[in-house]
């Protein structure tokens, strides 16, 4: 006995509906209920690829790459400017999980950048920041701090050259008054010097100057500065 398939009836709307709404490949410009535009690739239902994002209450646009509907990749980020209405670079750079993540450039206000390295969206690793204020950081960075090894450039051409730790001097470290030509290499905790020696920069070959430090005689300076270094790490300062 054979038996007869019966025919199917069209396809109801909301199947073919459901079908387009999965969206691949390249797509275009598709609109949130927010406002936001998105215009790039997609893969089963997110972002993915490269696209170009409009976030509309905040003024902003993402171009980059995208992994599953996150940033992540390289990527510009653009902040409208109020007064003139033309987007301004805020960030160049490397992203991850949506988060500034690796090797990037931040522009602040006028006249202030960072350039370096960044981790879950704070400036981490090696990096170099000029301020508004004419100083300039270079050295290492840990939870948006300045952290580890640097050199900090003063507007007024003193410097420091040492250790860091939360964004303060912070260990064995060097600094030159560039005003005076002198130099202070000691201890430091949370920026404020606690041992150390002060000594002139350069005095013989510059000659003659109006106040060089007297000359101070020390059976054993190194052995002085050094117990004085144990003591204040001993007190826990």
């Amino acid at each position: 006995m054979s038996l007869l398939k019966a025919n199917r009836g069209p396809e109801p709307l909301w199947r073919d509906w459901d079908r387009k709404a999965q969206k691949s490949g390249l797509r275009c410009t598709v609109y949130s209920v927010n406002g936001d535009e998105y215009t790039g690739e997609w893969m089963n239902n997110l972002m993915h690829g490269k696209g170009k994002y409009i976030y509309k209450n905040d003024n902003a646009i993402y171009q980059g790459d995208w992994i599953r509907g996150k940033r992540d990749g390289y990527g510009t980020y653009d902040v409208k400017d109020a007064d003139t209405g033309e987007y301004i670079r805020v960030y160049a750079g490397e992203w991850m999980n949506d988060k500034k993540h690796g090797t990037g450039t931040y522009y602040y206000i006028k006249d202030e950048c960072y350039e370096g390295g960044w981790e879950c969206g704070k400036r981490s690793g090696w990096g170099k920041m000029t301020y508004g204020n004419g100083d300039m950081y270079e050295g290492e960075w840990r939870n948006d701090k300045h952290c580890g090894q640097g050199i900090l450039f003063l507007a007024n051409k003193n410097c420091y050259e040492g250790s860091f730790e939360d964004g303060m001097k912070h260990g064995p470290g060097k600094f030159y008054y560039m005003d005076t030509d002198r130099v202070y290499d000691g201890f430091w905790i949370k920026d404020v010097p606690k041992c150390g020696t002060l000594e002139d920069i350069g005095y013989e070959a510059m000659g003659t100057r109006k106040c060089p430090i007297p000359k101070v005689e020390m059976a054993d300076p190194k052995r002085v500065l050094e117990e004085a270094q144990r003591k204040i790490l001993q007190k826990g300062e």
